[in-house]
């Protein structure tokens, strides 16, 4: 800790909720979370230094200690992690949405020409400085939700020099916000209609041709591909990620969405998460709680696809790890809004608050093998989401409407 910098007391809370001493596997009771009221969190640059009752530390602070008051009633969790997103794109897919709406499947829409493709049509037509314009938007907009970390996607250029410029552009994006953006390689979202090639020729392509690049540049040390009928097999995919996993590389996996076979190969190849399973089976459900393998839901897919959404309630009473994203996209799941698809998740699987925050906050965190964020304990970041409200139930209980009063990143006030 550096003794010299001006350290900050913020307070007092109604009620701190720590997110600490939870399992990072399993079912949760709201009875298990760490509430302390009258609360203040004492703050030494962009690291939480000591938490406890906020009168205490503001009687025993030293003379370098700034106070930040905060309005009485409010309540305060660990910044939000919001861990997979697709954020980077060009275009809209309102059209899309029209025809599924009026009866269209999510492959015969892409078959027509709709779908990832035409985003990727769009996304190529967009300059590096525009896509960070556009997500620079997008990411104030989650900031002002109370999300601090984003993962954000490429996999919208599939080719290299649109998949390095995506790329770049989020690199781009984290140096222009406050966010923390963790950048992942889905370079294997579909194979490319203007590829001269099979899937395997595709996937050592990227092998070949852009995983150099990224290598060489530092733009990402993250992988993802999609295992669906429409885009990779599971032989081809266990290859590919054995390839990357020798690189050094960390991996997550799109699985079970539409057919299973995804979370099988995320397990047996070390994954950190594998996202989506809609249609995971009890199968499937035992193999992920049996790993340590995250199970991602994505509601907002469910939502905007308007199917069956992750067997949250299974996954977690098998012993599972479950984090929660928006999965935020301009096709699928154009809504964004995280804590509204968590709320809304929660009354249809039957998940506790505590579920739901861990989902967001710590487990989302080792979803993306962060472990110095996602818990309001000393010695880790000061990422810290605040809502105007006495009850901390009150907050998924308003679904979202209820919006943050104050968010601070590493240590800084955003507002």
């Amino acid at each position: 800790m550096n003794e010299t910098q001006e350290l900050l007391l913020i307070g007092p809370f109604s009620q701190l909720l720590t997110m600490d001493q939870l399992p990072l596997k399993g079912a949760i009771k709201d009875e298990q979370l760490i509430i302390i009221p009258n609360a203040g969190i004492l703050i030494n640059g962009n690291t939480i230094s000591e938490i406890g009752i906020f009168d205490d530390l503001k009687k025993s602070r030293n003379p370098n200690t700034s106070v930040y008051e905060i309005g009485e009633n409010t309540v305060a969790l660990p910044g939000f992690i919001d861990a997979h997103t697709h954020i980077c794109f060009g275009g809209s897919r309102a059209n899309d949405f029209a025809a599924r709406n009026g009866g269209k499947s999510y492959q015969e829409i892409a078959a027509a020409g709709g779908g990832i493709w035409s985003t990727v049509n769009h996304t190529r037509q967009y300059a590096e400085a525009d896509l960070t314009d556009a997500m620079t938007g997008r990411i104030h907009a989650m900031l002002k939700q109370g999300i601090t970390t984003i993962e954000v996607k490429s996999g919208y250029g599939l080719n290299t020099e649109n998949e390095i410029k995506m790329l770049r552009a989020i690199k781009s994006a984290n140096e222009k916000t406050p966010a923390d953006l963790i950048a992942t390689c889905l370079a294997a979202h579909i194979i490319p209609k203007d590829f001269n090639g099979g899937e395997r020729e595709y996937l050592d392509y990227i092998l070949r041709e852009i995983l150099p690049v990224i290598k060489e540049d530092k733009l990402c040390n993250r992988f993802d591909i999609f295992i669906e009928e429409n885009a990779f097999s599971t032989d081809h995919s266990s290859r590919y990620l054995q390839a990357l996993k020798d690189h050094g590389m960390e991996l997550t996996v799109h699985g079970d969405q539409f057919t299973t076979g995804g979370s099988k190969v995320a397990v047996e190849c070390g994954a950190l998460s594998v996202d989506h399973l809609e249609v995971s089976t009890e199968k499937e459900i035992d193999l992920i709680a049996k790993s340590n393998t995250i199970a991602t839901a994505l509601p907002g897919a469910s939502l905007g696809l308007g199917c069956a959404f992750t067997p949250c309630r299974k996954l977690l009473d098998a012993g599972a790890s479950l984090a929660i994203a928006s999965d935020w996209n301009p096709g699928s799941a154009p809504m964004g809004q995280l804590l509204t698809q968590a709320a809304i998740l929660s009354s249809f699987e039957k998940l506790s608050m505590a579920e739901v925050f861990a989902g967001i906050t710590f487990r989302a965190a080792r979803a993306l093998n962060l472990k110095d964020r996602g818990i309001i304990r000393p010695g880790l970041k000061a990422d810290i989401t605040m809502f105007e409200t006495p009850n901390c139930k009150e907050i998924l209980y308003q679904q979202g409407s209820m919006k943050v009063s104050h968010c601070m990143k590493n240590g800084v006030m955003l507002f």
